[in-house]
């Protein structure tokens, strides 16, 4: 009898997938109080081909299974699994461990443990790539790529030995008063305070942006003590040469740049991010009409990010064989890493896998991290981590990287999207697994 390729399904366990896939989509749109027609229309589908779906007659792409989970505000693991296709971590789990896999897939695929979770870690091994989850942080498993840590950025960096990280990437909250637990909650409800939730655009529903332009000056010197309280913890961590990456605004940048210096980092110049964004280019608020012709500010089409370094200890040459830091990671032999990097705004398949107020994009992030450490040696660290995109970046390119969030809620996001992001290619397919070459360290 001939052997059917391992990848041969009948086409009733097909139909069988497909119905399984129909239901969910069914119920998550009734749930939402969405007729097909108005699914259809969001999704760009017509009505009769959703009705097929729900009804399995039909396989949506992947593509269309991501605008499905963004508009039914639904995790898209389930579903995909559901329309027939295996995610990557499931692939290998299935290659490495086909006895064991039932348990190891329960651990993948779980809720992440109880609340009182502290951390969590993505664990790289040839063709396999999985999420270990402990309460206490004597029961983690060595050897993992990455560590996500819930708690205060400056009390980890008390608990941490002097010269312990490589290179500090990070786009810190910018005027400290938008992540306030009073600012979040008006943020997550809608309405109100320094952050600007803005009407659509085009047809295209705009991010809220936090209005720096209404801090007072007593924001703006506790903002200063802060970053600067901050440079000292973590100069203190950051080996010698290692280099900090830091997002800023044209507004609070050289508040920023101002503290890191005086904790006694040296600056290394900017990182210009050119983006074309929706952020000023307003008209007086209330009098658009009266002043049609005057912008309160330029419209932003770039953002700053400062380049610190730590002193090297003698020459960059000696420092580099000791401390492996220094420097920055070329791109190639013939073309270093430049200062200047084009960037689109963050795509929406990213900000429906990850959905932060301030997510950076991969392709924009991979760039930057990789070049913070010129051997490809060391850890990364994001001490406000958000949603995990430096931390994605990191395993996508192969590094080891430890990220610390304060809010939890920002944190589950972090726990659930960093290994989605981190095997999401640039062109928005997703690869087997991120680049790791085996990099690994203990904890």
């Amino acid at each position: 009898m001939k052997r059917k390729p391992d990848n041969y399904a009948t086409g009733f366990q097909k139909q069988r997938y497909n119905a399984a896939f129909g239901e969910l989509l069914r119920r998550e749109r009734l749930a939402k109080n969405l007729s097909l027609s108005t699914l259809a229309k969001t999704l760009g589908v017509t009505k009769g081909y959703l009705s097929r779906l729900e009804h399995g007659g039909a396989k949506p792409s992947r593509i269309l299974i991501e605008k499905i989970a963004c508009a039914l505000e639904v995790d898209p693991d389930p579903i995909f699994v559901l329309a027939g296709y295996v995610p990557p971590e499931v692939e290998g789990i299935l290659y490495r461990h086909p006895v064991e896999a039932p348990i190891l897939l329960r651990e993948a695929f779980n809720d992440y443990g109880d609340a009182q979770q502290t951390e969590t870690q993505l664990e790289i091994k040839p063709k396999l790539t999985s999420v270990v989850h402990a309460s206490k942080p004597s029961e983690l498993v060595k050897k993992r790529l990455y560590q996500l840590v819930q708690g205060d950025c400056l009390s980890w960096a008390n608990e941490k030995p002097p010269n312990y990280i490589h290179a500090i990437v990070t786009d810190p909250p910018y005027g400290l008063k938008e992540y306030t637990a009073k600012e979040k909650a008006k943020l997550r409800s809608g309405r109100g305070g320094v952050w600007r939730i803005p009407p659509t655009f085009d047809g295209c529903k705009r991010s809220p942006l936090p209005r720096f332009t209404v801090l007072t000056d007593a924001d703006r010197e506790s903002f200063k003590k802060f970053f600067y309280e901050w440079s000292v913890k973590m100069i203190r961590i950051l080996v010698p040469g290692g280099h900090l990456f830091i997002a800023t605004n044209p507004l609070l940048s050289h508040l920023v740049y101002l503290s890191l210096s005086s904790a006694g980092f040296e600056k290394r110049g900017e990182i210009i991010r050119l983006v074309q964004t929706l952020r000023g280019g307003d008209r007086p608020k209330n009098a658009h009409k009266e002043f049609e012709n005057v912008t309160v500010m330029p419209r932003s089409c770039w953002e700053p990010w400062g380049l610190f370094r730590k002193p090297c200890e003698g020459r960059v040459q000696d420092n580099l064989r000791k401390w492996k830091t220094g420097g920055l990671r070329r791109l190639s032999k013939n073309q270093p890493f430049s200062d200047v990097i084009k960037s689109a705004p963050t795509r929406a398949a990213e900000r429906a896998i990850a959905p932060h107020p301030s997510l950076k994009p991969q392709a924009f992030m991979r760039q930057i991290v990789r070049s913070a450490l010129p051997l490809g040696e060391g850890i990364v660290l994001d001490p406000f981590m958000g949603a995990g995109s430096t931390i994605a970046a990191a395993c996508a390119v192969g590094y080891q990287s430890i990220g610390i969030e304060l809010d939890p809620e920002f944190y589950q996001i972090a726990v659930r999207t960093v290994p989605k992001l981190a095997t999401l290619a640039i062109n928005g397919e997703y690869q087997s697994q991120p680049n790791s070459q085996q990099t690994l360290f203990d904890l």
